[in-house]
């Protein structure tokens, strides 16, 4: 096969699931089945369960992922497994949706019986309208697809992207009228950038206790400069016999003090520090707290209570170090 050839082909591939996936988007709006469909899963008062054998099986699993991620509690029960025990994950607020494009899979009919004693909703998406599946199942929708993308048309290619599509679609909308949110989304993606973005605050990340840098106003600037340079962070916090946030020396603050020609040997803290400063409380989300530093041009934050206690230090590096970005 040439290599001209093998583009040939490879494009019909797509044209033919593509073609496949705009019938049944049309689909959509020329019957009820999408909102019979979505009807039944909003009803739902347990899980969204998935079950499919074969390559409908992989495409069940991938739908079933998107649900959970979605916040709408759903996981793959395996037909096979189902007949052996695992029915007894499976509760009569829960609604199944069952996949087989020919509605005659054994394995996934064979359950119906058990599901219907059970109490379960139950739906079909399949491609045989006059199929087992279709007729025994509360609520069906019928995926039109007349070829799959196989040159033999027999492999699932056309018909499980059909499936895998309406899949998300079904998530997405139900998900939608849930009211879901991207803090939802975050908080069931921890690991994840977004997660961390709605999870994690400045108290997570600040340095606090011991390795905050501060040192008492009046102090000489020479052992504020030692206790910046031992904490490591490039500032240190100035405060009073309470801990009372005072000021805040940065390497900003030495640089202009020397063009000040300030004696840094003899003077005292608070000739150099900048009264007042900017801060922050521990609560604020680390990509808020980055934002607000990009926007007033900072380095670090001193974070602080209620009534302005100095109670940790927060800088810019802490918050990319751990994957937040704007």
């Amino acid at each position: 096969m040439s290599k001209q050839l093998r583009i040939i082909n490879a494009e019909q591939v797509f044209d033919e699931e593509i073609n496949t996936l705009k019938r049944v988007k049309t689909s959509l709006s020329q019957n009820d089945a999408f909102n019979n469909v979505e009807d039944a899963i909003r009803g739902c008062k347990g899980k969204v369960i998935l079950c499919g054998m074969g390559k409908s099986g992989h495409i069940g699993r991938k739908i079933s992922a998107t649900f959970a991620s979605l916040g709408i509690p759903s996981f793959f029960l395996h037909p096979g497994e189902a007949m052996h025990g695992d029915l007894g994950m499976v509760d009569a607020k829960d609604v199944l949706i069952l996949i087989s494009h020919s509605g005659e899979s054994t394995e996934v009919v064979s359950i119906l019986p058990s599901i219907k004693v059970i109490g379960a909703k139950t739906i079909a998406l399949t491609g045989n309208e006059k199929s087992t599946l279709a007729r025994e199942c509360d609520v069906t929708f019928i995926l039109d697809v007349p070829h799959e993308a196989c040159a033999l048309d027999l492999a699932p290619t056309s018909s499980t992207t059909a499936t895998l599509v309406l899949g998300d679609a079904l998530a997405v909308v139900a998900s939608e009228e849930r009211g879901f949110t991207k803090s939802d989304f975050g908080l069931r993606h921890p690991a994840g950038t977004l997660g961390k973005k709605v999870l994690t605050r400045v108290k997570h990340l600040m340095a606090k206790g011991k390795n905050i840098p501060f040192v008492f106003e009046g102090c000489s600037i020479t052992e504020a400069i030692m206790e910046m340079s031992k904490k490591g962070l490039g500032v240190v916090a100035i405060v009073d016999e309470d801990k009372i946030l005072k000021g805040l020396l940065t390497d900003g603050d030495l640089r202009r003090a020397i063009e000040k020609k300030i004696d840094l040997y003899n003077g005292i803290i608070d000739e150099v520090m900048t009264v007042n400063p900017k801060s922050i409380t521990s609560d604020l989300l680390a990509v808020d707290a980055l934002s607000r530093l990009k926007e007033n041009h900072l380095n670090n934050y001193p974070v602080v209570d209620g009534k302005k206690r100095l109670v940790g230090m927060l800088t810019w590096q802490m918050i990319i170090r751990e994957g937040i970005t704007l």
